[in-house]
């Protein structure tokens, strides 16, 4: 049986050895790294491109790739590579780069792209330190960083470069790349096999991220090699009666579901974001929302996040909750949700949990009312069968000439004119003179709306 120390003594870290080399085995990024990008052809690898000299600062979450696209266009374009990190560099070590960048150009004619990691964390005398070099084309400079570049690069710094954005990687990208690292002789060079269920599953604990989706793989072989070594002894101990029989078994560690749950140190949850537990949870999480359950509102909502479902889904469906089953009765509840929405979207993933389960805590305790949400239903019914009628004269628009000839705005009583701000005037066409579609409740907020409606409709009626 093939053991965990077979398979990984002595190596690097199976994301480290599975870098691509170049751009065309990077997973992903597809939207820059199209013919004649500038990442293309900053590698020197678009047939209608000599190269190119610009700078690039590459914004993205972790795992999506940054390093590895510097270092597969260095490879590509043969350009020399120095790597430097913002949280061990200092101003001397990039003045440093700089000089001998210097100096290999003027003498040997070679240009150097400098890979500066985390460059948020530099100060901003650091990031000046990079200007002359940058500037005069000393260095190609490829910044990577997980914070909005507009509040963390100095601004001489971003007019000089191009600011890409990275995305997470998507399903089908991380589900190629963990294929090609089981298969691939600087990986685990199909020395295991790798059950469907578990592929599934690290695609899925991955969210975009493909240092996650590698380094669950590397854990979850190592699991699986020490089982397959554990019962091949035991069935050295109970004898070899069927070893005829066993014979054309195929002999490597199988990976599955339960070993990536162990690998991970975390319950494998069955969750497909495609399939019936995507709508069974979902559906779960707005009904508690709805009947005021905040613990189990916040239990779903774990389950969704462990889950890698989209946070933004879940941020839109909070929305969505907020307008149709609280409406009114908490007109806040909808800003909170909003807001929530916002804070995901610009803060991402971990942090992007604490927002939605604050909007879900607050939706899930505050009043509830669908009046608003029945109230355009039974408008938009009307209207689908046939019950609008005309405009009434008086509301119709006077502005445009000819308009006034036909009787257009006559009669009409202007709001303000009056002490309380409301006139006795028709609103509604003839034909649903009197209907009411927005019945209020008595629920939070609309308790007040509900009282004021009643003495509005009364005035309005000319009561």
């Amino acid at each position: 049986m093939t053991s965990a120390s077979a398979l990984f003594q002595g190596q690097t870290p199976l994301a480290v050895r599975m870098r691509p080399t170049s751009l065309d085995e990077v997973a992903g990024q597809g939207h820059l790294l199209r013919p004649g990008s500038p990442l293309v052809t900053l590698a020197g690898t678009d047939s209608s491109a000599s190269g190119s000299a610009v700078s690039v600062i590459l914004w993205g979450p972790p795992g999506t790739g940054k390093t590895t696209l510097a270092q597969a266009i260095a490879r590509s374009s043969g350009r020399r590579f120095v790597e430097l990190s913002a949280i061990t560099a200092g101003v001397k070590d990039v003045r440093e780069v700089m000089q001998e960048a210097l100096t290999q150009r003027d003498l040997y004619g070679q240009s150097t792209i400098l890979f500066l990691d985390e460059i948020h964390r530099f100060t901003k005398a650091q990031q000046d330190a990079l200007l002359p070099g940058v500037e005069n084309g000393w260095v190609v400079l490829i910044a990577a960083t997980t914070e909005n570049p507009s509040f963390s690069v100095i601004s001489p710094l971003l007019s000089r470069s191009l600011l890409l954005t990275l995305r997470p990687l998507g399903d089908d990208d991380l589900g190629a790349l963990v294929d090609r690292a089981v298969t691939d002789p600087r990986g685990l060079d199909d020395r295991v096999v790798l059950s469907d269920e578990a592929r599934s599953a690290l695609v899925r604990l991955a969210s975009g991220d493909a240092r996650r989706a590698l380094t669950a793989l590397e854990a979850a072989a190592s699991v699986a090699a020490d089982d397959a070594a554990r019962d091949g002894d035991a069935e050295d101990r109970d004898g070899d009666a069927e070893d005829d029989e066993d014979a054309d078994a195929d002999p490597r560690p199988v990976i599955t579901g339960d070993h990536i749950s162990q690998a991970v140190d975390r319950a494998l949850l069955r969750y497909d974001r495609q399939g019936d537990e995507h709508y069974d949870v979902i559906s779960a999480f707005i009904k508690s929302i709805r009947g005021s359950d905040a613990d189990a509102a916040i239990h779903y909502l774990a389950r969704m996040i462990e889950a890698g479902e989209d946070p933004r889904f879940i941020a839109r469906r909070l929305v969505i909750s907020a307008a149709e089953d609280i409406g009114l009765a908490d007109p806040q509840a909808l800003q909170i949700a909003v807001a929530a929405a916002d804070a995901v979207a610009f803060i991402g993933m971990p942090e992007g949990r604490i927002p939605l389960a604050e909007a879900t805590v607050y939706l899930a305790t505050t009043a509830k009312s669908n009046a608003a949400y029945n109230a355009i239903n039974a408008a938009i019914a009307d209207v689908r069968a046939g019950g609008f009628g005309r405009v009434p004269v008086h509301l119709r628009d006077a502005h445009y000439a000819g308009a006034k000839r036909l009787g257009h705005g006559k009669g009409y009583k202007y709001a303000h004119d009056s002490d309380i701000g409301i006139v006795a005037q028709q609103y509604l066409p003839d034909e649903l003179r009197g209907k009411r579609y927005y019945q209020p409740t008595t629920h939070g907020a609309e308790r007040e709306v509900s009282a004021r409606l009643e003495k509005i409709r009364r005035i309005l009626d000319g009561g």
